[in-house]
């Protein structure tokens, strides 16, 4: 039993999350920032894009920018000697697509509930606006940031159809969990396709578990 797709979800998956969480924090406050109307919609619809699109159809822009013969990935081989498309490195970047939208939805969301007089309060005051961001809407917003986090990080984890057109199939390199369910069933191979699914249900359980534990707490400390 190959246990590698495990080991490359998870690293892929704790390292989409980490670029995921600070990107999308950021986004959702820089969007609510904004004073136009229009300005807001047109950034949010393209932010919130990779949600709605078949994850087959991002992946096609992914590997249009980053493959190796593309501009983007032509550069970094050139450039810095760095292949991105078919290694493990694009694996991370096809998950964090495809998760980006719900921490930036879910960022966005507890960013856009906290109090709008306590903001305006602390503008008053003079106090600059990365300190209000930090002391005031940060704090007030965690729940939901957090919130986002975890779901982010199982998306990221479940993520198939622009890994396999960005960073392929490759046995112990780039086959991710659900890779590798899909490599199993069609080799015929039932009995680890199972293991691989039992361990994906588990994880993403234990996540929604966390998940719900966090807000039952953030609840009860709210009324006390």
């Amino acid at each position: 039993m190959d246990f590698s797709p495990l080991w490359i979800s998870l690293h892929t998956a704790c390292a989409t999350i980490g670029i995921v969480f600070f990107l999308g924090v950021v986004a959702a406050w820089w969007v609510e920032g904004l004073r136009s109307e229009a300005l807001k919609i047109l950034v949010d619809g393209v932010f919130t894009l990779p949600m709605v699109l078949p994850p087959t159809v991002a992946g096609f822009f992914l590997l249009f920018f980053f493959g190796n013969n593309r501009l983007v990935g032509h550069f970094f081989i050139d450039t810095f000697g760095v292949q991105i498309a078919f290694t493990w490195p694009a694996t991370v970047l096809a998950a964090a697509v495809i998760s980006f939208p719900l921490m930036y939805r879910s960022a966005r969301g507890a960013l856009a509930q906290v109090d709008k007089g306590m903001l305006e309060a602390a503008r008053s005051l003079g106090i600059p606006e990365w300190r209000i961001f930090w002391r005031i809407h940060l704090p007030n917003a965690l729940p939901g940031i957090i919130s986002g986090g975890l779901l982010a990080f199982a998306r990221g984890l479940g993520e198939f159809g622009a890994t396999a057109m960005l960073a392929g199939n490759i046995a112990g390199k780039t086959r991710t969990l659900p890779l590798a369910v899909y490599s199993a069933v069609a080799a015929g191979d039932w009995d680890a396709a199972s293991v691989y699914v039992a361990v994906i249900v588990v994880i993403c359980l234990l996540v929604v578990i966390g998940l719900n534990c966090y807000l039952y707490y953030c609840k009860k400390r709210q009324e006390r």
